[in-house]
């Protein structure tokens, strides 16, 4: 039984003994959760009443809803008349507190409960007398319960301009029965909702008891006319011995609908609608496309991008000539650039799709895909330091469009692993959005790695403002020749960090025979002589050695899923995440791989480094940290639920509260500063 569940099952232990003790422990001289109780209705010669339980919290304090989530304990009523009489009571929709890793459903502020009564015709009520009830319930901050009771005696609030306002607070019951399934671990629920009504920030609260986890992912989409929700199953729920689910499908603005559903078929899964629990709002597509605009443009000056800088200053300096060959060189790229992020999206939401739990940039999870990269950066090495001649590969070619192109697919495919600001929060949404919408983020991304291209072509004062094309292009081709050499190197590297030192040898032999190759290559071509035949004569026996080699040395991802670091960071996992978030102290959690340059250079500046070491140490931080230089589908599944496409993903928890998600660009005393912070002394959790 994972560490948080055994935790969940002590305070669920220690509100029972609360329980137990409510008609021992005497009562507080004033309630902390003011209570009273009036008549709403009276109709049919007054065999039909409704009464209001008015609830008013102190403030700092709070109730709980029937079903009060991981921690807390719902409502006990005793009435003075026959209890049969007195129907379900109905609660108002409730909100959600998270703390220490405990989903607790609240009510913060004043809230009435609505009690049905249905009276016989032969009830003789002059008799009975007035109609009182004995209420218990548990009044509680963010760091200490206290159970609270009192006897209510009822009183007529006909005309009190309160009730419609408590009516209306009742969500409505559906209609139409949803229906419900259990698959894989979930509880898959499928409500009847209109295709065509809007809805924004869902949240099911289940109210059948120790059924499901209050605390994980709800994933909520649409499929036509009904809403498709999973949720995960509790470790030891016996959903078998059910005959229906019950709940509220709670909206925005504290608006919900209760359901209740039976056993049945349920839809397969539609497109996930986007939830912020924290704005309670989906950001419209046009804010979602220039986020996806800036990030691609901001792309041409991060740290992820220095392996194609050579290419992009190659591009710029042709631009220089004629006018239409200027354009004809802007769309070209353009349309490079465009088509390899539209594809890589598209095959990432059909990979999606199939159940496959990946994210953005996770070409670059495939040592195959790195080593293919690796192969080109050879290639493009070589050619820039003239060693032989290709005209796809030749950038200062005049008037090619199909370089250019190939270079804005190289660009964009290069250029894409690490996420930056404005591109995250798209790239999230592109994730969860129905395909069209989702393929035009991707397009736009691409659109914005290439504007200032796109720009120098059909802007002649940009044009002018570049060096005129001359033999010095030569010279600088081979300049450029350095840093895609500096590229190749740190792709060795990253297959050494991926699949062992073993596995990178065996493709420096690969790639030291195509270097071979490529020096024949040259040399023939110089002498006019057909080059070609030769160079698969030399690299064939190096590619079959490597075909059979390379799967034989791949190693397999490190067992501890943590990467080095001066911290002692504990590995990622969901159950790890609840243990450390219950134990009161901060926790900074970060996600990192190998292959975001925009990772490496955070991790240098802030965190790594003795400065933050010292600052957690004092303050009592943990540090987490999730490496996904490799695939883990743990780690995209948690990315998914923070609304974030790819790496780096930093996230600070404060005791008792939700994550705060820092910015993508860390500073050298971000960190420092956040372990510093004032703490008031938490000695009792809820």
């Amino acid at each position: 039984m994972p560490a948080g569940f055994r935790l969940i099952s002590l305070f669920r232990l220690l509100l029972a003994c609360m329980a137990f003790a409510f008609t021992a422990a005497p009562l507080a001289a004033k309630n902390n959760i003011a209570a009273e109780l009036l008549l709403m209705e009276d109709s049919n010669g007054g065999q039909q009443q409704t009464y209001a339980i008015h609830f008013t919290p102190d403030p700092g304090w709070h109730g709980y809803w029937s079903n009060p989530g991981d921690a807390g304990y719902g409502m006990e009523l005793e009435w003075s008349w026959p209890q049969d009489w007195f129907g379900e009571p109905q609660y108002p929709v409730p909100h959600r507190l998270l703390l220490q890793g405990l989903m607790n459903h609240v009510y913060k502020e004043d809230y009435a409960v609505l009690v049905p009564a249905t009276l016989p015709a032969e009830a003789a009520l002059d008799d009975l007398g007035p109609v009182t009830v004995k209420a218990r319930w548990l009044a509680c901050t963010d760091k200490i319960c206290v159970p609270e009771e009192a006897v209510l005696t009822a009183r007529p609030a006909l005309g009190d301009k309160r009730l419609d306002q408590w009516r209306a607070a009742i969500p409505p019951m559906l209609d139409q029965r949803a229906r419900y399934a259990i698959a894989d671990g979930k509880l898959r629920l499928g409500i009847p909702f209109p295709a065509t009504g809007k809805l924004a920030d869902p949240h099911i609260f289940i109210r059948t008891p120790d059924l499901v986890q209050y605390a994980m992912h709800q994933r909520i989409s649409r499929k036509g006319d009904m809403l498709v929700a999973e949720i995960p199953l509790m470790e030891f729920s016996d959903p078998d011995a059910l005959d229906e689910v019950s709940g509220i499908l709670a909206m925005e603005d504290g608006q919900g609908v209760r359901f209740v559903a039976e056993r049945g078929d349920v839809p397969a899964n539609g497109p996930e609608i986007i939830t912020n629990s924290a704005e309670g709002a989906t950001p419209p597509l046009w804010t979602l496309l220039l986020g996806a605009l800036a990030g691609g443009l901001l792309l041409n000056i991060m740290p992820c991008v220095f392996p194609i800088l050579s290419l992009k200053a190659l591009s710029l300096a042709r631009a220089g000539e004629s006018e239409a060959e200027a354009r004809r060189e802007g769309i070209a790229y353009t349309a490079g650039a465009v088509l390899a992020c539209t594809a890589l999206g598209a095959l990432l939401l059909v990979l999606r799709a199939g159940g496959e739990q990946i994210g953005w940039a996770f070409q670059l999870q495939e040592p195959g895909v790195v080593v293919a990269l690796l192969v080109l950066a050879v290639l493009i090495t070589a050619n820039f330091a003239g060693v032989f001649s290709l005209p796809s590969l030749s950038f200062t070619r005049d008037g090619e469009p199909a370089s250019a192109f190939t270079t804005g697919l190289l660009a964009a495919f290069v250029a894409t692993p690490c996420t930056g600001p404005f591109m995250a929060a798209a790239l999230g949404a592109a994730l969860l959005l129905p395909p069209v919408p989702a393929l035009l983020l991707f397009a736009t991304l691409g659109l914005g790695l290439a504007l200032p291209f796109l720009l120098i072509g059909f802007l002649p004062s940009l044009r002018r403002r570049l060096p005129k094309p001359g033999p010095w292009m030569e010279t600088f081709r081979r300049a450029m020749a350095i840093p895609m050499g500096l590229t190749a190197l740190a792709l060795i590297w990253l297959l050494s960090r991926m699949g062992g030192k073993g596995f990178a040898l065996m493709v420096l032999v690969v790639i030291a025979g195509l270097v071979i190759a490529l020096v024949v290559v040259g040399r023939l071509q110089q002498r006019g002589k057909l080059a070609w035949p030769a160079f698969a004569l030399i690299a064939a026996p190096f590619l079959i050695f490597g075909a059979f080699a390379l799967p034989a040395s791949l190693e397999q991802p490190n067992a501890s899923g943590a990467p080095e670091s001066i911290l002692p960071a504990q590995p990622f996992s969901a159950e790890a995440l609840a243990e450390t978030r219950a134990s009161g102290k901060p926790v900074f959690l970060w996600f990192t791989a190998d292959w975001c340059l925009t990772c490496k250079v955070n991790e240098g500046v802030a965190i790594e480094r003795e400065a933050t070491k010292q600052a957690f140490e004092k303050a009592g931080v943990i540090p987490m940290v999730g490496d996904w230089t490799r695939r883990d589908e743990d780690i995209a599944r948690f990315l998914d639920e923070q609304g974030a496409a790819g790496v780096p993903l930093y996230l600070w928890y404060e005791p008792g509260k939700e994550g705060e998600q820092l910015p993508q660009v860390l500073t050298p005393d971000m960190l420092t500063e956040l372990a510093g912070r004032e703490r008031p002394r938490t000695d009792i959790g809820q």
